[in-house]
C-alpha cells in the first residue's frame, strides 16, 4: 500500500471516529467507511461488499440508557485494513467480518477511555463559561471530538504499520477449517443483526411486507435494485392507503382509529 494510500485511510478513519460521536454524516457507518477505506486503497468491490456485510450487523446496535453499543467505527476501519492487507479479494470478506466482532468489543474499552479524559474538559468548559469566554468553550469542544477521532485513527495507523506480508502470512496459517468457520460465522452474525432489526420492527401491519419480500427474493431472478424498486412502490402504496384511511375516518366518521390502516379502510367498506 502506498504511503498516500495509508495517509487516506488515517484520515478516513479520523473522520469516522468523530461521525461516532456526531452522528452527521454517517462517515462511521460499515457501509460508508469500508467502502471508502476499499475506495482509496483500489479494493473497491471488497470493501463495499465487507461494509454491505457489516452493515446488516450494525442495524441491530443501538446505545439504549448507560448501555453502549459495540463500536462500529472501530469495526468497520480495522476489519477493511486487514482484509486489504490480508491480500484474500472476495474470499476474505468471510474472516474480516468474524474479526469486526471482538474488534466492535475492544472499541468500547477506547470508548471508555476517551469518555473519561473527557470529562476533565467539561470542567475546563465550565471554568470557561462562568468566565464567559465562549471561544474556549468552543476549543474544548473540538478538542473533545478531535479525541474521538484519534480514538480510531491511532489504532488503524498501527495496523497499517505491520506488513502487508505479516497479515498474509498469518491468515495463510490458519487451518481450512478456522477459516471455513470464521466465514460461517460471520453469515450467521449477519442474519442476527437483520433478525434484530425485524424483531424491532415487526407488527401486524408490516408482516405482509416481510412475507413478500422474501417470497420475491428467494422464488425469482429479480436483481436487488429491481427487489428495492418494488419495496418502494409498496412503502408508497402503503402511505397512500394511511392517508386514506386517515380522511375517511375524519371525514365520515364510520370508524375510528384502530392503529391498523388497512384494517380501518376495510371497516368503511
Amino acid at each position: 500500500m502506498s504511503a498516500i494510500s495509508m495517509i487516506l485511510v488515517v484520515i478516513v478513519a479520523f473522520f469516522a471516529g468523530m461521525e461516532g460521536i456526531l452522528d452527521e454524516w454517517q462517515f462511521h457507518q460499515p457501509l460508508v467507511a469500508c467502502t471508502l477505506i476499499g475506495l482509496v486503497t483500489g479494493h473497491l468491490t471488497e470493501g463495499i461488499m465487507l461494509g454491505g456485510s457489516l452493515q446488516m450487523i450494525a442495524l441491530g446496535w443501538a446505545n439504549v440508557g448507560a448501555a453502549v453499543a459495540p463500536d462500529v467505527a472501530l469495526a468497520s476501519v480495522a476489519s477493511a485494513i486487514i482484509l486489504v492487507q490480508g491480500g484474500q479479494g472476495v474470499h476474505g470478506v468471510g474472516s474480516a467480518v468474524a474479526l469486526a466482532i471482538p474488534l466492535a468489543v475492544a472499541g468500547l474499552f477506547l470508548t471508555m477511555v476517551v469518555r473519561t479524559v473527557s470529562t476533565a474538559f467539561v470542567h475546563l468548559m465550565d471554568k470557561a463559561a462562568k468566565e464567559g469566554n465562549s471561544k474556549m468553550i468552543d476549543f474544548w469542544h473540538y478538542v473533545c471530538i478531535a479525541l474521538q477521532g484519534l480514538r480510531i485513527a491511532i489504532p488503524a495507523a498501527l495496523l497499517l504499520v505491520i506488513p502487508a506480508s505479516s497479515v498474509r502470512g498469518m491468515l495463510a496459517a490458519m487451518p481450512d477449517w478456522l477459516n471455513d468457520g470464521m466465514s460461517i460465522g460471520g453469515g450467521m452474525v449477519v442474519a442476527v443483526g437483520y433478525a434484530m432489526v425485524i424483531n424491532m420492527m415487526a407488527s401486524r401491519e408490516v408482516w405482509p411486507f416481510f412475507i413478500i419480500g422474501f417470497v420475491i427474493a428467494a422464488l425469482s431472478d429479480l436483481t436487488l435494485i429491481a427487489i428495492g424498486a418494488l419495496g418502494v412502490a409498496l412503502a408508497l402504496m402503503y402511505l397512500t392507503l394511511d392517508k386514506g384511511g386517515s380522511n375517511s375516518g375524519s371525514n365520515n366518521g364510520g370508524s375510528s382509529n384502530t392503529g391498523d390502516p388497512l384494517g380501518d379502510i376495510l371497516d368503511d367498506y
